[in-house]
């Protein structure tokens, strides 16, 4: 099937009467849980996953990919509002964005970032288009190296990108490899580390995990830190019109950063965070005013939410041509993909054209709805961030409680969950990243069996690792990703000491 019968068949999915419906609502969903500070679309699309369970599986994914953009789209909000990120994509928005909103240009700010949002993603989508299915034709020639190879380059890539102590995300990492290890080895029938529990001889549920360290975990944080991050009452925002000046200043960078955004996005490892400081840095480096920079600079804000949307969007291209993750929030929708039965990679474009097809082609829509929905309301959707904390800390405890109980009814999952969330609070209270040990986790399995599949094949020599060129290619890739950020730490740190 051609791209262009391709991406018909998916707008049809995407223009149906469900398709519609569950883009809107994905969209809305995500919007507003970008806006809340310390939550974000991981947590957002964990707790969706049991909300899909009886439904198909196109409009499923189309809704979970709409919460995904929506909630980095809607994510500027708290930035520009109250110096207090969404999520982490949008950091870099705060450092103009709020100085916009300081003094009184807040409509104008949330007006910027809606408008390079809908650029940034729009384009990353045609890009998707493009790119994904070439991508797809690439991957069908990947062995068990090559695919073992491809899946430790983007855990390398993760644990080495990973904000504060590389050591710390390995370890993470480490711990997500002996998680998925629990239960029966599916080769030798095998119990493996199941202590003579029968309810872990399936294993670790991989919503039990991801609502244990994302969702109950932020519950825990915003417990413990009682401070108060309601918006204060503030009657005018600013006009949301942009002037021609304004959208002159706007098309250099939202231009340059929708390629560079969908660029990192693609690469495993790199996401909307990433993109978003790395767009900023550029941007602030060739600009003919850099002083501007972090003090309400029109640039400064419109690209770093140009990039961390396009990123959004290349994000999906290692998770719908290879059934890589490109970064945690996808590593969470790779498990959605598994719950639902359905296994991202080559065959998906062969197999389910219409899942393929039909997320991009909502991603068109979703951007269009994001920006209408965003304009206008403007000035009301700052007053949704009044909500008292204590109803949405008991809403997500609810939401995660029901979510792992209806997948199995079973009690013990519950004190699984609980535990999981315990540690994944000790985990962001010691600075250890939870994304390391979500990919290990999800990795893990698929990892063993294609290193077993590929000495099966060459008989217990690994030799084939480096003799075949993709798999030397993406294990020399890896080792760079893991040595370069520490060889500039160690020679950072040695000028900084004499």
């Amino acid at each position: 099937m051609g791209g262009l019968d391709g991406l018909l068949q998916g707008f049809q999915v995407a223009f149906s009467i469900e398709g519609l419906l569950f883009v809107f609502i994905g969209v809305f969903i995500g919007t507003f849980i970008g806006m809340m500070p310390g939550l974000g679309p991981i947590s957002a699309i964990a707790i969706m996953i049991p909300v899909t369970y009886g439904m198909e599986p196109s409009t499923a994914l189309v809704m979970m990919a709409g919460v995904y953009y929506g909630a980095v789209f809607g994510g500027s909000t708290a930035s520009i509002l109250l110096n207090a990120p969404g999520i982490s994509g949008t950091v870099a928005t705060a450092f103009d964005g709020y100085p916009m909103a300081q003094r009184g240009e807040a409509g104008k700010a949330l007006a910027i970032a809606a408008v390079s949002s809908f650029v940034g993603g729009t384009v990353s989508v045609v890009l998707l288009m493009l790119f994904a299915p070439a991508l797809s034709q690439v991957a069908v020639t990947f062995g068990p190296p090559e695919y073992f190879a491809l899946m430790f380059m983007g855990l390398t890539a993760i644990s080495s990108l990973s904000e504060g102590s590389t050591i710390k995300a390995l370890i993470s990492a480490t711990l997500g490899f002996m998680v998925v290890t629990v239960g029966i080895d599916g080769q030798t029938g095998t119990p493996r580390f199941t202590f003579n529990n029968p309810n872990l001889l399936e294993g670790i549920d991989f919503l039990v995990i991801a609502l244990g360290l994302f969702a109950l975990a932020e519950v825990c944080f915003l417990i413990i830190n009682r401070k108060d991050t309601s918006l204060s009452d503030k009657a005018n925002v600013g006009s949301t019109r942009l002037k021609k000046e304004d959208l002159k200043e706007m098309r250099g960078p939202m231009s340059r950063q929708s390629f560079l955004g969908f660029v990192l996005g693609v690469l495993p490892g790199a996401g909307a965070t990433i993109a978003s400081f790395i767009g900023y840095i550029t941007e602030k480096k060739i600009a003919k005013k850099p002083e501007e920079f972090g003090k309400g600079s029109i640039r400064g804000l419109s690209a770093p939410e140009t990039a961390n949307n396009a990123a959004t969007s290349g994000a999906f291209v290692p998770l719908l041509s290879l059934g890589i993750p490109g970064s945690g929030t996808t590593a969470v929708m790779l498990g959605a993909f598994l719950v639902l039965g359905i296994q991202p990679g080559p065959l998906l474009v062969q197999d389910h054209p219409d899942i393929f097809w039909g997320i991009i082609a909502s991603m068109y829509i979703g951007n269009i709805i994001l920006l209408v929905l965003n304009l206008p309301l403007i000035p009301y959707i700052s007053k949704l961030l009044k909500i008292p904390r204590p109803l949405l800390i008991s809403l997500v405890i609810i939401f995660s409680l029901i979510g792992v109980y209806s997948v199995s009814f079973n009690v013990f999952h519950l004190y699984v969950l609980l535990f999981f969330g315990v540690i994944g609070y000790l985990m962001r209270l010691s600075s250890f990243p939870a994304a390391p040990f979500i990919l290990a986790f999800i990795l893990g399995g698929m990892m063993e069996q294609s290193l077993r599949q590929a000495l099966t094949a060459s008989n217990g020599d690994y030799s084939i690792f480096v003799t075949e060129p993709i798999s030397l290619t993406l294990l020399i890739i890896s080792l760079l990703s893991f040595l370069v950020p520490l060889v500039r730490k160690r020679i950072s740190t040695g000028a900084s000491s004499s």
